[in-house]
């Protein structure tokens, strides 16, 4: 059985330097200027012609067609559903397929 290892002097000055180190680099970041939130909307009207002209669309083909974050293009699909103007036609696990409804 092997005991607890001992730690030097060494060791411990250089712990101790390097917990002050962490504190000094926090109280940088909090006086710092605080980042923008920032909102991305799908352009309705670009992305609806993107859906009409396509049979289907899934979340990342309206994302990089239109140039927005999956995220975004996800969310603008889902509300588009639940308003009628878009409606999901297949796909599994979250990799869902879209088209648009006629009107």
């Amino acid at each position: 059985m092997a005991g607890a290892k001992k730690t030097t002097t060494a060791t411990k000055d250089k712990s101790a330097g390097t917990k002050d180190s962490k504190k000094s680099k926090k109280d940088k970041g909090e006086s710092g200027p605080r980042k923008a939130e920032i909102t991305v909307m799908v352009n309705e009207q670009q992305a609806m012609k993107v859906i009409q002209n396509s049979k289907v669309v899934t979340v990342q083909d309206l994302a990089r067609q239109t140039g927005v974050k999956i995220s975004a293009a996800n969310r603008f699909l889902r509300e588009s559903a639940i308003k009628g103007t878009v409606k999901r036609v297949g796909g599994y696990s979250g990799h869902h397929l879209y088209q648009a409804t006629s009107s």
